[in-house]
């Protein structure tokens, strides 16, 4: 019984990260539908322990995740290096001085 929870479980998971990568992998920015959709998950509910067998697509499955964290992690940083940018070549308001006149 625990294995077929939990191979449900890791199927879930493994979808869900798939979509993660995909996502990546084109640059998709997800609607507000999708991330409502994403974060709405929940973790089931009487799985029991791992059956052994399945260890190994567990531990492939967790560093999966880990490197999809990393990359949206750097991807974030990305986007706000590109927001600094682009702010800071926005015209200035017409009333802002652009020079300073020291002498007179």
């Amino acid at each position: 019984m625990f294995h077929a929870s939990w191979e449900q479980a890791l199927a879930d998971l493994e979808l869900e990260v798939e979509h993660a990568e995909e996502l990546l992998r084109v640059a998709h920015l997800p609607t507000p539908q999708e991330v409502a959709e994403r974060t709405a998950w929940h973790p089931p509910a009487g799985l029991g322990p791992l059956p052994a067998p399945l260890l190994d697509r567990a531990r492939t499955l967790h560093a999966r995740q880990l490197d999809v964290a990393h990359r949206l992690a750097e991807q974030a940083a990305v986007s706000r290096r590109h927001l600094a940018a682009t702010s800071a070549l926005r015209a200035r308001p017409a009333a802002a001085p652009v020079y300073l006149d020291l002498e007179g």
